[in-house]
């Protein structure tokens, strides 16, 4: 090859970032004429699939007139901002990819800002223009303003564009232009995306990007080479931020990316962007070097978690039944094997010595990670979300995480939208017609008054609306926030639910379990209509007699119980709560279980 290019691709969730990269190794002719390849390839993980997001940056590589091109596939999803950060400093340009119809979004916006702070070049790409709804013309006046606002130079604000649809397999420069292959968009990157800036005679130096674990290679780190060759077991060593030396050890394997591949290679040059294992302590964002370099690259800083959970071993009656992994050695091993690649995770151990406090960017990016240990055999204890305050240096004031909240709704869902979200203290920004009946709104809010609301917000809208948050910024603390407005029905006994005892007991409020279902006293198995608890017997048969009644007994008919998804029962629990999560089974309890126990809780709480 004669030369590199390193692009990432950004985009917000669901705007064809995945399909586009799909497409670009279809075209690029990586694939053999025969080989079958799945849709979304990149999406590699039975997550990523199952809820059509990506959530590991992760590398691909293709050919183009004699020239190789690495592509960084990013996630689309705020709470996942942590691998964006760091993959950008792997590239030399982004291709910034927006949907025709819904324009520029919170996520676009967050990882642009990123990117242009770095001195990244963009390439706009306009997708899905096949849309019936397609408003190419004003979606790029839009991402044109938006440089504007993220204080983008001259020469950023001079980006090419290009019109495609990755589903379609095309691009063009130009609309009236003849729409037959992806080319245009491939011949603009080699174009205007420079190639890498590196000296191939300095010393042996590159940042740690991503880490994985790889069960016959052991810890997997990825990154671009910085400076010097890199050759199979040649002598290496490991520098923190400080400077201090992590470990030494030698290069046990190098990989090179091909396609969906990683290839084994003999050495690789500054510039290129390679995964290499030999090395059992190297972290993301340290410096993997020639051991006479002293001084360690430059990392990207990573924006603080802004959510906390609580993960505790399973305690209830339940425990062990459906999970191999109990204790709390094996929990504490599993998430800090989790913070050690996954820097936007934070673990701390509490005072209690089985339950570890675990904080992220949001409550997607802990779902995924809950969600995960689940399918691993893991039983979980998952305490509500809880933001983390700060307090102001200078003026001692309560500081919390407040973010920017983007909605699109029909024009007649406007007025409880915006009713709800001043109720969670958001304040309005900006409100403007977007085009087809809907309104586009922006708000900034607290986000202890966004835990919850996604469910109710669908509710309100219909399924129509469309919610994005990011970040925004740590502000005063915007008071009080009110919770679940109704209370639960709590089992009071343990054994399997009747039928006849849940036929009794539906005009209490809403049931959340089925006849048959294995329940424990302290369960919660519904939602009271009213607003206090309610301890109630789903174990009560009907008393047989011998004697005959007038006519048939009436037939028991159920109202389907409400089966809530891992999300929505975390979203759903108040602070004396806990979420029970198994491999097979997601159940709400009380944190203390006798209610005994909990009224004395109660009672010393009033009293302090």
């Amino acid at each position: 090859m004669s030369s590199i290019r390193n692009i990432a691709i950004i985009a917000h969730v669901d705007h064809g970032k995945t399909t586009l990269v799909d497409t670009m190794l279809k075209q690029s002719g990586i694939f053999r004429a025969n080989q079958n390849v799945v849709e979304r390839a990149m999406d590699s993980n039975d997550l990523e699939r199952e809820r059509g997001i990506t959530i590991l940056a992760k590398c691909t590589s293709l050919s183009w007139k004699d020239v190789r091109v690495n592509i960084v596939d990013t996630p689309g999803h705020a709470d996942f901002g942590g691998e964006v950060e760091r993959i950008l400093s792997m590239v030399d340009g982004v291709v910034l990819l927006v949907d025709a119809a819904e324009g520029p979004m919170p996520q676009t916006k967050f990882v642009l800002g990123k990117a242009l702070k770095l001195g990244l070049k963009p390439i706009v790409v306009i997708n899905k223009i096949d849309r019936q709804d397609a408003r190419q013309d004003e979606v790029l006046d839009e991402i044109f303003d938006l440089f504007m606002a993220l204080d983008a130079n001259d020469l950023q604000l001079d980006f090419p564009t290009v019109y495609a649809s990755g589903r379609g397999g095309w691009a063009v420069r130009d609309l009236a232009e003849e729409r037959t292959d992806i080319s245009p968009l491939f011949d603009l990157i080699l174009e205007h995306v420079p190639e890498p800036i590196a000296d191939k005679e300095a010393p042996f130096s590159m940042l740690v990007t991503t880490r994985e674990y790889d069960s016959y290679l052991g810890r997997v780190l990825t990154g671009r080479i910085h400076s010097g060759v890199i050759k199979l077991n040649m002598p290496i060593k490991v520098i923190d931020r400080e400077g201090n030396l992590v470990e030494s050890g030698r290069v046990s394997k190098l990989l090179t990316f091909r396609g969906l591949e990683r290839i084994p290679v003999e050495s690789a040059e500054a510039g290129d962007i390679v995964a290499l294992a030999g090395l059992e302590k190297a972290n993301v964002s340290e410096t993997i070097a020639s051991p006479e370099v002293m001084i360690p690259l430059p990392a990207q800083p990573i924006d603080p978690p802004t959510l906390a959970m609580t993960f505790s071993i399973n305690d209830s009656p339940l425990a062990g039944r459906e999970g191999a992994k109990l204790t709390s050695r094996v929990l504490r091993e599993r998430l800090m094997r989790e913070s050690e690649g996954n820097v936007a995770i934070r673990i701390t151990e509490t005072e209690d010595r089985d339950a570890f406090e675990v904080a992220g960017r949001g409550e997607l990016q802990l779902g995924v990670l809950i969600e995960t240990m689940r399918r691993e055999g893991f039983e979980l204890s998952i305490s509500r979300p809880r933001v983390l305050y700060k307090n102001d240096p200078e003026t001692g004031q309560r500081l919390e995480p407040i973010e920017e909240i983007q909605i699109d709704v029909d024009d007649e869902y406007v007025g409880v939208v915006v009713e709800s979200m001043s109720n969670r203290r958001a304040e309005m920004q900006d409100m403007r017609p977007s085009g087809g009946g809907k309104t586009r709104i922006i708000f900034h809010g607290p986000s202890r008054g966004l835990i919850g609301y996604h469910g109710p917000f669908l509710t309100e809208t219909r399924g129509t609306g469309i919610m994005s948050r990011v970040f925004h910024d740590y502000g005063p603390h915007r008071g009080s926030v009110d919770g679940r407005r109704n209370g639960v029905l709590i089992s009071n006994g343990d054994g399997e639910a009747v039928a006849y005892a849940l036929w009794n007991l539906e005009e209490r409020g809403t049931m959340f379990i089925s006849p048959g279902t294995q329940v424990y006293q302290g369960m919660v198995i519904g939602e009271n209509s009213r607003d206090n608890d309610l301890e109630i017997n789903p174990l009560k048969a009907k008393q047989l007699t011998n004697v005959r009644a007038s006519g048939k007994d009436e037939a028991i008919r159920l109202t389907t119980p409400r089966i809530m998804t891992l999300e929505q029962a975390i979203a759903y629990i108040e602070e004396d709560e806990r979420v029970e999560v198994t491999p097979k089974s997601i159940r709400i309890r009380k944190a203390i279980l006798c209610p005994n126990d909990r009224k004395r809780e109660e009672r010393k709480s009033k009293d302090s």
